[in-house]
């Protein structure tokens, strides 16, 4: 007979939810709960499940429900072939016009952050076998993003097609200026294509800086004069400083990272445990 547990995350939502969950705790041996401190934020409050899930393989999706419970043994079928991760990647979008943007703008920073085609498809609706946490087991970092970690563990990743339902009740945190932060994050907190992107840009001022500097003494040898106008000066140096600006910024953004690592601060923190009995 197959057996499971379910696991509750209530990341200080603002409503009764943990006083259901520990209801239904206390009604049945197979549902836990975990109480956060506070809201760190979905990809954290996962991760403070996922260290303690029991089962063999774990299932995430959101409460929401626009990802049926009933397409989980779609995804678990597909774990059985030899996959270590199985996404259920929604058949049609079922969120606003500027949510979609944002979301697939997101997806292509958590392509170049993960290295694998998979992130064009991840969705909070996946499946994948318990030891892949041992990857990440030790890490500490507050910035989170449970697919990234999950890339640590395995290459065997696949996508597969899923029922997406309307959002019945409430609305969704997640923000055209959350979701670009988020992308931002996973750009600077997991990847080093940002810096590369810097390199590059400065390689290109540099070549385009001999150029002009090429074109001025030509000039000056061939026709007598150099290049007037204040109006070529002042743009030439505003396009310089503009990329070097850049250029820092994305630094920056990586000192930054590594000063939170610095101070140690947590990825979550936990209130309350609750189970069957208590």
């Amino acid at each position: 007979m197959l057996s499971f547990e379910i696991l509750f995350v209530e990341d200080c939502g603002g409503d009764h939810s943990w006083e259901v969950i520990r209801e239904l705790a206390v009604e049945d041996a197979r549902v836990r709960g975990l109480s956060m401190s506070r809201n760190y934020g979905q990809h954290n409050a996962l991760l403070a499940g996922i260290r303690t899930a029991q089962g063999q393989i774990i299932a995430t999706l959101d409460d929401d429900l626009q990802n049926p419970p009933e397409e989980l043994p779609k995804l678990v079928c597909k774990i059985h072939e030899g996959y270590d991760v199985v996404y259920g990647s929604p058949q049609r979008e079922s969120h606003g016009l500027f949510r979609d943007m944002a979301s697939q703008i997101t997806k292509i920073a958590l392509q170049s952050a993960m290295g694998a085609e998979t992130a064009r498809y991840v969705s909070a609706f996946r499946v994948f076998r318990t030891e892949l946490r041992g990857a990440f087991d030790e890490y500490k970092s507050p910035t989170v993003n449970i697919d990234v970690l999950l890339t640590w563990a395995t290459t065997k990743f696949i996508a597969i097609p899923v029922k997406h339902d309307l959002r019945k009740y409430g609305d969704s945190g997640y923000t055209f200026r959350k979701l670009m932060q988020h992308a931002m994050n996973m750009m600077t907190g997991f990847s080093t294509m940002p810096l590369k992107l810097a390199s590059f840009i400065g390689f290109t001022f540099s070549i385009f800086g001999l150029l002009i500097l090429a074109d001025v003494i030509l000039r000056y040898l061939i026709v007598g004069s150099a290049v007037p106008g204040f109006p070529f000066l002042a743009s030439i140096i505003a396009l310089f400083s503009g990329a070097q600006l850049l250029a820092l910024g994305i630094i920056g953004e990586y000192l930054a990272r590594m000063h939170q690592r610095t101070m140690e601060r947590p990825a979550y923190l936990l209130r309350e445990i609750t189970r069957s009995g208590d």
